[in-house]
């Protein structure tokens, strides 16, 4: 099964129109104020229309309010949640059944004792994502361009039967290392992507795609190549 490949905090046609046009199976949105990749909900409009079918979308949203959630559904029309705060498994219950859309609960990672914290939303969200546990005096709980000890998931995707995917510090250079250490299902990626915080180069979406896929492939993957 090939690599699942989501391509987050796009704020942009020209970063999204690169990540279609590569073949990301998701595409992500960022919801939450103080992120440099935040959209409001007429951008996020626009670029819904753009996507017309071509990959998921993802809502990102870090601790929101039924309210704010309900606006992002209307103008989004997200196929997945993602939850990227301190949302308990009582949280993420509760919003999987009220908006009836399936759930990618965010969790960090900083040493082997962390995936103790895993367990308890394993069967309650639809899919898990595996990011670097963000400092105590960080701004954003994600997106910070940090990656962990990849070791610590070895034999993680043997014995769980969750879906999930690999995030933080990832890019073109090091996630075929990060695929091979962790057999990860799937890959997210956001600054990695980026020539600034929030700014995506579509040439680094391009090869980002082309290196998961080409590890996936042996190396025999096709690249894409955007004008």
């Amino acid at each position: 099964m090939s690599t699942l490949v989501k391509i987050c905090g796009l704020n942009s046609p020209e970063s999204l129109e690169a990540a279609l046009a590569c073949g990301a199976d998701m595409v992500g949105f960022v919801f939450f104020p103080k992120s440099p990749r935040n959209v409001d909900l007429s951008s996020a409009q626009a670029l819904s229309a753009q996507i017309d079918g071509r990959a998921q979308k993802v809502a990102l949203l870090v601790d929101a309010e039924d309210k704010i959630i309900e606006g992002v559904i209307e103008a989004l029309a997200p196929d997945w949640l993602q939850l990227h705060g301190k949302e308990s498994p009582e949280r993420v219950q509760a919003l999987r059944q009220k908006f009836g859309r399936p759930i990618l609960k965010a969790l960090g990672l900083a040493r082997a004792e962390d995936l103790a914290a895993v367990s308890p939303y394993e069967g309650i969200a639809d899919a898990l994502l595996f990011d670097a546990k963000p400092s105590p005096s960080a701004l954003l709980p994600g997106g910070n361009g940090l990656s962990f000890d990849w070791a610590i998931l070895q034999g993680y995707a043997r014995r769980s039967k969750s879906q999930w995917l690999l995030s933080g510090g990832l890019d073109a250079g090091n996630v075929a290392e990060a695929l091979r250490l962790t057999q990860a299902p799937g890959v997210d990626v956001s600054s990695g992507v980026e020539d600034s915080p929030g700014v995506k180069n579509p040439a680094k979406i391009s090869a980002f795609i082309a290196a998961v896929r080409n590890a996936g492939a042996g190396g025999s993957g096709r690249s894409c190549s955007k004008d």
